[in-house]
């Protein structure tokens, strides 16, 4: 067996896009029309992905509580800067609790808790 992808429910498939891809560095995988009011797009370039579904009939304030998503970079002090260039807000964080992680959380665009790690 292997893990395929996690699905997220969004509001806005365009900022959802732009989240995963200028801030996590997904590529877009493919997006198609899955009925009348329903895309569906995949993220990664790798064997795991992040499927994203936007539903005009089903607009979710928040389903992420207590599910969080990590992603390695190689400087969170790049993420930083980045992440002030777009204009988000750290969470919670840095956390260092050894010498050897780093890590932040920020939310996406529909209030997901996203985990970015430096292995230091």
């Amino acid at each position: 067996m292997k893990f395929c992808w996690t699905t997220l429910t969004v509001n806005d498939m365009e900022k959802s896009i732009e989240f995963y891809t200028e801030i996590a560095g997904l590529k877009l995988d493919r997006r198609f029309n899955a009925g009348p009011d329903t895309e569906i797009c995949f993220l990664g370039d790798g064997e795991t992905k992040i499927e994203l579904i936007c539903d005009t009939d089903i607009r979710p304030d928040c389903l992420g509580e207590g599910i969080s998503m990590g992603f390695e970079v190689e400087s969170l002090e790049s993420l930083k800067e980045l992440l002030s260039n777009k204009g988000i807000d750290i969470h919670s964080g840095p956390f260092q609790p050894n010498p050897e992680i780093r890590f932040l959380y920020v939310k996406d665009p529909d209030g997901f808790n996203v985990q970015f790690v430096e292995n230091l």
